[in-house]
């Protein structure tokens, strides 16, 4: 037994010279100590020693067992400054070397020009109300005077998400939310982002961003309506515009129109942006249809108001010389780091 003890001693010596590290440290300690060890194996075959021998065996074990132990964390402690010498250098940090530069994030284009709207129209009395983008086929349409059969439905193609709920096409769906909760007088603007299943092109995308305006008062009127876009639009532009309105149709209004600025690229000579008309049109407006003040619980004889929503896309385009709405959407930080 006593030449079992000092052969193990021997080959954990030879073994511990070629280790040159904590990891294979470890993998030798478990070698030697560990349950299916030779030193484990030792303990197991002192049953085969006689009663006399026992204790003194015993002792031996135990004394090679607790300097295997020793030996190992004393090398463990010298292999881990080593190592954590080496780990250091190459962590180190050349503090001359110049620092990364850092890129701050900006606004998007589309929101600086929807902040700088909203800027203006707070100025002149509206305040800003929000819908949500997933709405019910009642305040996207029917509240607003589209029947279910309406034609005027196959104008807007709608993504519907359930067959009576959709993403809404527009953000006129804050109108009768506002009329349930408000009396008038009423003066708000609603921004947001609206979804149409239209074909994406250089002039039209899926989704674009609108701002709604809304005003609903006793004895409102086409002049109301004409002097708010003359005014709006001057301040955006920070110089007069010269505004045209042109008859249309849309199912919330009566009568309703389309709104035209005189380009403001070439001073409405004719050009490429304005398709050689000297006009280039911005909203759609009009006085808001009697049946709409009824479903938001307003009485129509007794208030009037008007409404217009504008799409904030096209304005950029025009605002910003950018000829293709799909430059918006694509996240090219080489477009977006001009603004």
């Amino acid at each position: 037994m006593q030449e079992k003890i000092r052969e193990i001693k021997l080959l954990f010596e030879q073994e511990l010279a070629a280790v040159d590290s904590t990891k294979k440290l470890e993998g030798l300690k478990v070698k030697y100590l560990g349950k299916k060890g030779p030193i484990q194996d030792l303990m197991a075959s002192l049953r085969n020693c006689s009663p006399e021998e026992r204790p003194l065996v015993g002792k031996h074990i135990n004394e090679l067992k607790e300097e295997v132990s020793k030996v190992c964390e004393e090398a463990f402690l010298a292999f881990d400054i080593v190592e954590q010498r080496a780990r250091i250098e190459l962590e180190k940090i050349d503090i001359t070397l110049p620092g990364r530069q850092r890129f701050h994030g900006k606004k998007h284009p589309i929101y600086l020009l929807r902040d700088e709207m909203i800027s203006i129209l707070s100025g002149m009395g509206f305040s800003v109300q929000y819908s949500p983008d997933v709405d019910s086929d009642y305040y996207n349409y029917e509240g607003l005077n589209f029947p279910p059969d309406h034609p005027a439905r196959d104008m807007q193609d709608t993504f519907y998400l359930a067959p009576d709920q959709l993403l809404r096409s527009h953000t006129s769906n804050t109108q009768v939310r506002v009329m349930e909760k408000h009396q008038p007088p009423l003066r708000i603007i609603a921004p947001g982002t609206v979804y149409r299943n239209e074909t994406i092109s250089a002039r039209s995308h899926v989704f674009f961003h609108q701002i709604e305006g809304l005003y609903v008062a006793e004895n409102v009127s086409f002049s109301d309506l004409f002097s708010t876009m003359e005014e709006f639009w001057s301040k955006l532009f920070q110089r007069n515009v010269e505004t045209r309105f042109r008859p249309s149709y849309f199912p919330f209004v009566e009568p309703g129109v389309e709104v035209d600025i005189r380009c403001t690229a070439c001073e409405g000579s004719g050009c490429r942006l304005c398709k050689h008309t000297g006009w280039l049109e911005v909203a759609g407006a009009g006085m808001v249809h009697p049946e709409v003040l009824k479903n938001g619980g307003i009485d129509p004889e007794k208030y009037s108001g008007y409404a217009w929503g504008m799409g904030l896309e096209r304005l950029a385009m025009l605002f910003y010389g950018v000829k293709d709405i799909r430059m918006f959407a694509e996240n090219d930080l080489r477009f977006l780091s001009q603004f």
